[in-house]
């Protein structure tokens, strides 16, 4: 199996892909996956991993070659969004036959994928969650998930709150009638994930989604004053409101416990 990993949002630490390589020999040994950290995964531009010309070019080049088998996004951030449907609209018949792996603000790619039926989306752990405490065990669970794919058990999306209420409206937003909607937050007070949830909730095609379940969403700053209630009280206030199933938890979420949700 050949990996490429690409970085569509931010730059991918200088020191990730030899401890990839190392865990990855360590624990597969003759049959370890190659993996392949393109140049532009380490360039630096502002707030990017490079200017916007050079990400969306190095994600169709890795998309479009068929000596690839999977496209693993290195790193989250912001700068996806940037780069998504034209990266998407240049994408062949290589990459209808690849999985693409990420979360975060991988998340706008992996609506745009599904919304053009690109390929496999899927939600996992990126290399560079290897630096997390725990974080070897999150590389793990994506390679072996790679390795031996379990298919959505139904039809099943996840993102984060703040991707997908900017994602909404826009060119990658893929049809969620009859999936389960799975979503996480980091570092957002509750004030914010109340706003956020109320504007999710009121999109006509999430209403029409199987249910939501709540992933985690710790750090969650002091709020002040303090709110009053936590995320799931305002998770299901929101779907009572928009009369969206609530499903409950998720065990997704920005840290090293994240699971891999593929999408179907």
């Amino acid at each position: 199996m050949r990996i490429a990993v690409v970085a569509p949002s931010n730059t991918v630490s200088p020191q990730i892909p030899a401890r990839i390589a190392a865990l990855a020999a360590d624990r597969y040994g003759d049959d370890a996956p190659e993996i392949v950290f393109h140049p532009q995964c380490f360039l630096s531009e502002g707030h990017f991993a490079g200017p916007d010309a050079a990400r969306e070019d190095a994600l169709v080049e890795v998309a479009n070659d068929p000596a690839f088998d999977a496209v693993w996004f290195g790193r989250g951030g912001y700068g996806a969004n940037r780069i998504a449907e034209a990266a998407v609209a240049r994408m062949g018949d290589a990459a209808r036959t690849k999985t693409f792996l990420g979360y975060s603000d991988g998340g706008f790619l992996l609506a745009g994928l599904l919304r053009n039926g690109i390929g496999k989306p899927v939600h996992a752990p990126m290399p560079s969650d290897i630096v997390r405490d725990g974080g070897e065990a999150a590389v793990v669970r994506t390679l072996d998930w790679l390795r031996a794919p379990v298919p959505a058990p139904h039809p099943q999306v996840a993102f984060n709150l703040t991707v997908l209420s900017n994602l909404l409206g826009t060119p990658l937003e893929p049809d969620l009638a009859g999936h389960v909607l799975m979503i996480e937050e980091v570092a957002e007070e509750m004030y914010r994930i109340d706003r956020t949830l109320f504007h999710v909730t009121s999109s006509a095609n999430v209403r029409a989604c199987a249910g939501i379940r709540l992933g985690r969403c710790a750090p969650i700053p002091d709020n002040v004053p303090d709110f009053g209630v936590d995320e799931v009280d305002v998770a299901r206030h929101w779907c009572r409101v928009a009369g969206i199933a609530w499903l409950g938890r998720a065990d997704i979420g920005h840290d090293a416990a994240n699971t891999v949700v593929p999408f179907a």
